[in-house]
């Protein structure tokens, strides 16, 4: 009779295990999929789109309608956090990441085959910017149901692992997003602006079916099952985050200041500095770019993991550390003009600064909200903090070096963002070691 009770309690653990994994596995290819098409039109934005949507501007001003376009999909992500998340708290997040994947891929596809401005005018960057609303909205709730699904099928003792599983996403969409535009770089001016740059856009389509398969083979977490069979389904879920959790979210909006503007300054104005302030080729930048994804990509499942063993504020608070360490010495490197020293540049900075913070996203905002509103919680607090300092950074970068024509104020901005992130470290409570099937 023992051997019987051990042999079918060994098979449940193994069932959990592949389910874990299962699902860590659907929210990574997910998640990759969803930030390939974002990551996507940031490149574009500092690339290509000053030059095919917004090029009836002069080229500093065409340049800062592709970054303003860039940044507007940010405005629209809290009403997608709020919206799906209302629902994801309510029906369940698999539905809801099924369908933010669906719109986020068409949308993508969609822009590949937009008419120039020089076809239709006006209409060109209109519709641009239409799509991009849609995308900002439709990852507004993807990203808290991919982190709910991993860190809510994790097992105890190795959420933050688990849940930097899905962040790799991030890194990965850019991995893959950086070396499609990179492969179509090579391209003469007259064939890379004509059609050349539309192609990576129209192959998302092709990851689209690839993430949709993934994703239908994935259950809903257990705590979100037990929560509904027990009828305790919150009614108006961000209604019950704002009477139970105002102060906290307020917290987690400013808590990942650093790790934004720190990334979407290395992945996005970076890539207009190298181009534009410091006129190098296309090439340096998407592959400089490239080798730092990579970076990021190993180093945050190791972050992930160290979070499970110290705590998730001390990697956190480091990586927000070594931000504001970091600010001066990235220009100094990428002003080098030197290809290797540039890619260094960016490969710490993402590989270090950004991997031992964004890693911990998923599961930090997690673990601060019950199961009843986590998605509604999370969602909320994690794409207001986009609106605070994501959005404007490459905006704000781009307008620093115009009006000063140094550098320096872009690393003192970034010294800024560490120093309210480290206050937020400091107020925010310890979760790595506290049960999350409440």
């Amino acid at each position: 009779m023992n051997a019987n009770l051990a042999a079918t309690t060994e098979g449940a653990h193994a069932e959990s295990r592949a389910t874990s994994t299962r699902a860590a596995l659907s929210s990574f290819i997910g998640t990759t999929v969803e930030w390939y098409d974002y990551f996507l039109y940031g490149t574009a934005a500092a690339l290509v789109f000053p030059k095919v949507f917004f090029n009836e501007l002069s080229p500093e001003l065409a340049t800062l309608a592709s970054m303003a376009s860039f940044a507007v999909a940010f405005i629209l992500r809290p009403l997608g956090g709020m919206v799906i998340g209302h629902f994801g708290d309510r029906i369940g997040r698999k539905k809801m990441l099924i369908f933010t994947l669906l719109v986020m891929g068409l949308c993508t596809a969609a822009i590949g085959f937009l008419p120039s401005y020089n076809s239709v005018g006006n209409w060109s960057p209109a519709l641009l910017i239409a799509l991009r609303v849609v995308q900002g909205f439709a990852l507004g709730g993807e990203w808290g149901g991919a982190a709910l699904m991993t860190v809510e099928h994790a097992p105890e003792g190795r959420r933050g692992l688990f849940g930097a599983t899905m962040q790799m996403g991030v890194p990965a969409g850019l991995l893959v997003s950086t070396a499609a535009f990179a492969l179509v770089s090579s391209l003469p001016d007259s064939q890379f602006f004509a059609w050349g740059w539309r192609l990576p856009f129209i192959f998302s389509l092709a990851l689209l079916f690839v993430g949709m398969y993934i994703r239908l083979q994935v259950t809903e977490p257990a705590n979100f099952e037990k929560v509904k069979a027990a009828g305790k389904v919150a009614r108006i879920p961000l209604l019950e985050v704002w009477q139970n959790e105002k102060k906290k979210t307020l917290i987690m909006v400013f808590f990942q200041t650093a790790a934004n503007v720190g990334y979407f300054l290395i992945t996005v104005y970076a890539l207009t500095y190298i181009t534009g302030t410091l006129h190098l080729p296309r090439g340096v930048a998407s592959t400089g770019l490239l080798i730092a994804a990579v970076v990021d990509l190993i180093m945050q499942p190791f972050f992930g993991w160290l979070s499970d063993k110290i705590g998730r504020k001390v990697v956190y608070g480091f990586g927000a550390i070594f931000f504001a360490v970091y600010a001066f010495p990235m220009f100094w490197l990428l002003d080098t003009g030197n290809p290797v020293l540039i890619t260094v540049a960016l490969s710490l900075g993402l590989g270090i600064g950004h991997a031992s913070t964004g890693s911990l996203h998923g599961v930090i905002y997690a673990e601060q909200y019950p199961t009843r509103y986590r998605f509604s919680g999370s969602s909320t607090a994690y794409q207001l903090s986009g609106i605070v300092s994501s959005a404007p950074t490459p905006l704000i970068a781009a307008w620093l070096v115009a009006r000063t024509g140094s550098s320096m104020a872009v690393s003192w901005y970034v010294v800024v963002a560490a120093i309210i992130t480290l206050v937020c470290v400091l107020l925010v409570k310890e979760t790595f070691r506290e049960p999350i099937d409440q």
